[in-house]
């Protein structure tokens, strides 16, 4: 059994602490030729397949990189948005790796908000 992550949650239902042990993301890259087989969708401002698996590629994975570029949500390192970039014929060919999203800060905390209770009892002192 493996722990991926660890959550510590205090009584009125904040994280106070989150570790992330993550083991190396499944990533595939891939060169495409226009026009692009896949179907990308902006889903919580990232960039994820939509339609279309393929050599590792799955529904979900996220656009991590175009062309050795990192990509941050739905912007390019250097600012370009992803979606009109492969939009554009004169781009391509174009290199895309695909992964897994990471969770965001505000994913995290919701996670860590489910696992607490609604019901916190007291101590019974009065």
């Amino acid at each position: 059994m493996a722990i991926f992550s660890v959550y510590v949650v205090n009584k009125a239902g904040g994280l106070i602490y989150q570790l992330d042990s993550y083991a190396p993301r499944a990533e595939a890259e891939k060169t495409f030729s226009y026009p692009l087989d896949l179907l990308l969708k902006l889903h919580d401002e990232r960039v994820l397949v939509a339609f279309g698996q393929r050599d590792g590629i799955r529904v979900g994975h996220a656009v991590l990189a175009i062309n050795g570029m990192d990509v941050n949500g739905k912007y390019t390192a250097d600012g370009k948005e992803v979606l009109e970039y492969l939009a554009n014929p004169a781009n391509y060919p174009v290199s895309i790796r695909f992964g897994r999203p990471r969770l965001t800060s505000n994913e995290k905390l919701m996670l860590a908000s489910m696992f607490h209770s609604d019901q916190v009892r007291g101590t019974g002192r009065s």
